[in-house]
């Protein structure tokens, strides 16, 4: 699993973002026990636990054993090629003891390019663009108390962390069925489907002669 990189001028976008999407993948990934997810960025630690362990200073009963890294198949990189966040409305908020009050609309939109590649071929296997929309209206509730951590916690209940997750799910929904259940499955005309979909609304967005 590669890290995540970033095409668009979201706001959101700063410090370790690529990182922290990297990690809500793997564990979604992780979750469905359909993937043996290999933690590359932890590499390094591993290989010096088994060089600790071939110096002779471990019991060799216990000890990390040397060439038992699994090789990889596949490494998916993703990158985030399209965000959209529209506020409409509103004015006039009050808030107190930690809790916003507003009429506002909010509506969030995200899109993902990902690609899987053959590690052993360095060829794509497969590629494909997702996408994810949410939005609020009417009174909207925020609750901040403070404390938490990470650069996208402050989005975790808005519209724009929801199509963050809702990329995240979309995208192990997808290599569930193109990895797992296979190319030729009937999984994949609900995503040749929303493809089309997608294409259709880009080519209607902008002129083409």
């Amino acid at each position: 699993m590669l890290r995540f990189t970033n095409n668009t001028y979201a706001g959101w976008w700063h410090g370790g973002v690529g990182y922290e999407l990297q990690d809500m993948l793997i564990s979604e990934l992780a979750s469905t026990n359909s993937f043996r997810v290999l933690e590359r960025r932890e590499l390094d630690a591993v290989l010096n636990e088994q060089d600790l362990g071939a110096s002779g200073r471990i019991n060799p009963k216990t000890r990390a054993r040397l060439g038992k890294v699994t090789g990889a198949k596949y490494l998916v990189a993703a990158t985030v090629s399209a965000f959209e966040h529209n506020t409409s409305g509103g004015g006039g908020g009050i808030s107190y003891g930690g809790i916003s009050l507003g009429g506002k609309q909010d509506k969030a939109y995200m899109a993902v390019d990902l690609k899987v590649i053959d590690v052993e071929t360095g060829e794509i296997y497969d590629a494909r663009t997702v996408e994810a929309t949410s939005k609020s209206s009417g009174i909207r509730v925020g609750v901040y108390r403070g404390g938490f951590g990470g650069h996208l916690n402050q989005y975790k209940d808005t519209p724009v962390g929801k199509a963050i997750r809702g990329c995240i799910i979309e995208i192990v929904d997808y290599l569930q069925c193109s990895l797992v259940e296979g190319k030729n499955s009937g999984c994949m005309d609900e995503y040749s489907q929303k493809d089309r979909n997608r294409r259709e609304k880009t080519k209607k967005s902008i002129d083409l002669e």
